[in-house]
Parts: C-alpha cells; sequence; structure tokens
C-alpha cells in the first residue's frame, strides 16, 4: 500500500491553492465542497475562480508564491504551468511539515486526490497511487452506476437515529443485527421510493424488536457457512462465497486459503486458524468441529473456509455431520478445487478425447494402516491421474504405478501453487517424479497422464518455461 487512505476533515481549515487554471479550479471545487477555507495565490484567475472570488468564497492572496505563504496552511495544491514554481511550493511545505499535493507530478506528492464516488455522506474513493488515473476513472464510472442514489439520505436518516438506538439497545451485536437488517430490508425500500417519514418509523419498529430481545435475553441463531475458496486466485471465489464471507463474524479457515481470498473477509470478524500443515502447529479435526459448534452456539454466523472445494478431499461432510448432531443450521457453497482450477490454469484439460476419457482424483495422504488404492485402476492408460498432496509419498506413489504397468515415459506434471501469480509447473515425466518433487514445495498438485503435453499448446497464464538449477532432465513449465 503506497498511500495510507484517510478521510481528513478540512471543514474551515485554510487550504492553500497555486494556480488559476481549470485544472487548480477543480482541485479547489472539491475543497470548497469539503468546506475548507481555501486561498488562491496565481497570475491569472479563469471564469471559475472569478466568481467564486467575487462571491466571497476564496481569498485571493497574490500573484507570485513565496514560501512564507504556507505559514499555518493545513494543506496545498500546486497546480500551474510552471514546474520551478511547483517545485518551490512542494519543497516549502515539505520543510513546514505541510502536506502537499502537485498535479500530475506524483513525485511531489505528500498525498494524491483519488476518483470520488459521492453520495454524501457515503464517500467512495477509489486511487492507483497515481500510476493509472484513467483506469481509476474507469472504476469510479462503474462504480457510480452500480451504488444507488438513495445511499446518502438512508445514511442520513440512520445517523439521526444511531444516538437513539444506543439509548434503547445496550448490546452492540444487536445493534449491528439491527442496522443490517433495516439497511436490506423494509427501511431502505422506504427510502429509495422517497417515503423518509415512514422509513423512520420502520427504525422505531425494528428498533422495538431489538430491545425485546435483549431483555428476554435471546441471542440470534447462529449459522455456519461451509464454503470452498478455490485454489488460491481470489477471482474465481463464488458471489455467494463472497457475501457470506462479507456477513460472517467468525471465520475458521485453513493455511490453503490464499492470502488474497483472506483479504475479501470482513474487516471485523474474527479470524481463527485451524490449518494443518506440515512442520507447522496444527488444530486436531475434533478440536476444529467443537470450534465451529461452540462459536456457532453463541450466536455467531461462522464461515468456515476451505481451500478448494470442501467435499474434496476437505472433510466438509465430516464437519457437517457434527453440526447436524448439535442442531446447528448449516449451508454450503461449493468452491473450484485444485484438480479443475490449477490444470485449467496450467493448459492441462484433465479428459480429452484422444488421450484422456476418464480423470480420477486420489490423495496423497494415505492411512497410517496400509495403503487401500487399487493402483492396477490407477495405473490404466488413458486416463488422468490427479494427486492431492502427494509430494512426501512421491517416490511410493512413482513405484507403484510402475510396478502396475505405467509407462516409464508417461507425462507428469506438478503444479505449485496454481491459479495464484507465484504458480510453477514441473513437467517431466513418471520416471522422474520423485525427483521432480524434490523441487516443488506445497501445495502441490500431481498430474499424471498423457493430457499433460497438451500444456505446450494450451498454456495460457504466467510463464511456462523456466529452467532448474537441477538436475539438467527436468523441465520446468
Amino acid at each position: 500500500m503506497d498511500y495510507l487512505p484517510i478521510f481528513a476533515d478540512i471543514r474551515r481549515r485554510p487550504c492553500l491553492v497555486v494556480g488559476g487554471s481549470d485544472v487548480a479550479w477543480r482541485k479547489t471545487r472539491m475543497l470548497l465542497k469539503a468546506g475548507a477555507d481555501v486561498r488562491v495565490i496565481a497570475r491569472e484567475l479563469n471564469d471559475d475562480f472569478q466568481q467564486a472570488l467575487q462571491a466571497g468564497r476564496i481569498k485571493y492572496l497574490a500573484e507570485e508564491f513565496v514560501p512564507s505563504d504556507l505559514d499555518g496552511i493545513f494543506l496545498a495544491i500546486a497546480a500551474t504551468d510552471r514546474k520551478a514554481v511547483n517545485a518551490l511550493v512542494y519543497q516549502s511545505a515539505n520543510q513546514r511539515q505541510v502536506m502537499v499535493n502537485v498535479v500530475d507530478d506524483t513525485q511531489r506528492c505528500s498525498f494524491i486526490v483519488p476518483s470520488i464516488v459521492d453520495r454524501s455522506p457515503i464517500i467512495v474513493a477509489i486511487s492507483s497511487s497515481g500510476k493509472a488515473p484513467v483506469l481509476a476513472r474507469l472504476i469510479r464510472e462503474k462504480l457510480e452506476a452500480l451504488l444507488p442514489q438513495h445511499l446518502g439520505r438512508m445514511a442520513n436518516i440512520a445517523g439521526r437515529f444511531r444516538e437513539r438506538l444506543a439509548q434503547t439497545v445496550s448490546s452492540v451485536t444487536a445493534r449491528r443485527y439491527f442496522w443490517e437488517q433495516a439497511f436490506d430490508g423494509q427501511f431502505s425500500k422506504l427510502v429509495a421510493s422517497g417515503q423518509e417519514k415512514e422509513a423512520e418509523q420502520e427504525l422505531v419498529s425494528l428498533s422495538l424488536q431489538a430491545q425485546q430481545r435483549v431483555q428476554q435475553q435471546t441471542l440470534p441463531q447462529g449459522q455456519v457457512a461451509l464454503i470452498g475458496a478455490g485454489p488460491g486466485d481470489a477471482g474465481l471465489l463464488t458471489l455467494r462465497a463472497l457475501q457470506l464471507m462479507q456477513q460472517a463474524d467468525v471465520v475458521l479457515y485453513d493455511y490453503l486459503v490464499s492470502d488474497e481470498v483472506m483479504e475479501l473477509v470482513r474487516r471485523d470478524a474474527e479470524l481463527v486458524c485451524v490449518g494443518k500443515k506440515a512442520g507447522f502447529h496444527s488444530v486436531p479435526q475434533e478440536a476444529t468441529n467443537q470450534l465451529i459448534v461452540r462459536y456457532a452456539e453463541q450466536g455467531n454466523r461462522v464461515v468456515r473456509l476451505k481451500g478448494g472445494d470442501p467435499f474434496v478431499f476437505g472433510r466438509g461432510g465430516e464437519e457437517l455431520e457434527v453440526l447436524f448432531d448439535a442442531g446447528i443450521p448449516f449451508q454450503v457453497v461449493p468452491g473450484i478445487t485444485a484438480a479443475a482450477g490449477a490444470t485449467a490454469y496450467a493448459g492441462i484439460p484433465l479428459t480429452h478425447r484422444d488421450y484422456a476419457q476418464t480423470a480420477m482424483f486420489i490423495t496423497g495422504h494415505l492411512k497410517p494402516d496400509g495403503d487401500q488404492l487399487d493402483w492396477s485402476t490407477l495405473a490404466r492408460g488413458k486416463q488422468t491421474l490427479v494427486i492431492y498432496m502427494g509430494l512426501m509419498k512421491s517416490s511410493h506413489i512413482q513405484e507403484q504405478l510402475l510396478g502396475h504397468g505405467r509407462a516409464a515415459d508417461t507425462p507428469v506434471a506438478i503444479i505449485e501453487r496454481g491459479t495464484q501469480k507465484s504458480q510453477k509447473v514441473l513437467k517431466g515425466q513418471l520416471g522422474e517424479l520423485t525427483t521432480l518433487a524434490q523441487h516443488a514445495a506445497s501445495p502441490s498438485l500431481i498430474v499424471i497422464g498423457e493430457v499433460v503435453n497438451l500444456s505446450e499448446k494450451l498454456h495460457w497464464f504466467g510463464k511456462q518455461e523456466q529452467q532448474p538449477q537441477q538436475p539438467a532432465v527436468v523441465k520446468l513449465a
């Protein structure tokens, strides 16, 4: 994050604008809209500045800038076509610890002005840190179309009602549920249709219901959403998953959930890592089950967030059985499993009429009481074998497949951190699987079958060819 996004109160604060052009006026108009005490220095003032000066909305100081003009100034904007003047404003402001923005010169900005969607008092600011202002503007245009015009009116009514609600409903949790119900229900519809008095009455009615629930000590019923976070790329989340992640009070997540996905979780949600990973502290499955039940019984909206799909080697079924036995309502949001997501991003189709009529998914985490896999079936040709969590067992997998008839030159790929920008694909042959695995890190997916060769044509995401340090026979794609 290059800049700290903040909203500054500049009402009645002295702000200096150096410049009198159309560009300078756009910045001045924004300052005036925020209630600033605007002072202007410029050789010439355009018509907008002249009108504002005559109306007493701005103060004209001088034609030429001198450093002492910044004394007592809260923030400054330089918008002249003279680089020397702009540089002097920047240098002088820095010496006085005054926030300064030099228009179209990000190297001389201690603050930047974002693109703004104005639904006052709801304000949405978009910034590219000065790198792509046109892109920020295009994003703003999309948000303008998405955000309803009545948001500001709704926020103003809510602001007037906040103190009253706090006096009658003491529970912070109850107040949060109250506002969520209001903003997503009849109150919002009444404001949108211009019925503001009726909207205020709706808030009164909802507050009485909330007060009654608090007096009766009735907690809202907890519920659990079992969500598949996909293989890593946050863009592969479903809309339903994103909605529930934004509403969650508590999120229990695994190590396999990427940082990009975790960034989309509601900011004030309680985050609990219950992942299992070699070399790290692991939470036993039974303890995870108890945590989910406990948080739900406290009336929380709980999200159990799993990498990939929760029903594909994710123990999602086991966790839901515990919730069923405890009488806790739940729902499931599928995710894109790694076998589908990672192979697609590597350009490897799971099936193909010419090479594979079957795709089989297995896990490399074999039970300690014995290998129960049917290796003769897994070693058949004309099929794709996808192995989750197989790096540590790669030698055993190679040995069993070769021993049951799979050809040593069968193409294989190991996809590391599939679908993420750091994705790496190691390709070779089945006889080299153990060696390939030594160059991969978890999380990785092993793909075995003739379809791997199609990635030479079909790869589209990231870099396809890299050279390993050793051994020379290994080709990384």
